[in-house]
């Protein structure tokens, strides 16, 4: 499975989700929403979440905000039976 991760380089809790999915050996792409030239992954986020708050996980479609353990798992689980049909 690949993920996108939506970060900002000075946010703790980005450093600590993309440790969470190297550890899970999840392939991710971090889309760095500070970037002016990546405007489009700012639109992207909130597109898909509806804010501009960071981290913000997306696994095929099922969007996670926020760095909860417990919630990201059931997202790879959901994307996972998703991914099935």
């Amino acid at each position: 499975m690949e993920a996108k991760i939506y970060t900002i380089p000075t946010c703790p809790w980005c450093a600590k989700s993309k440790e969470w999915l190297k550890k899970k050996k999840i392939t991710f792409l971090d889309c760095n929403v500070a970037e002016s030239q990546n405007s489009q992954f700012r639109d992207e986020l909130i597109e898909k979440s509806g804010q501009i708050s960071v981290p913000v996980f997306d696994f095929d479609g099922v969007i996670v905000v926020g760095f909860n353990e417990q919630r990201l798992e059931e997202a790879l689980v959901k994307a996972e039976k998703k991914r099935e049909k």
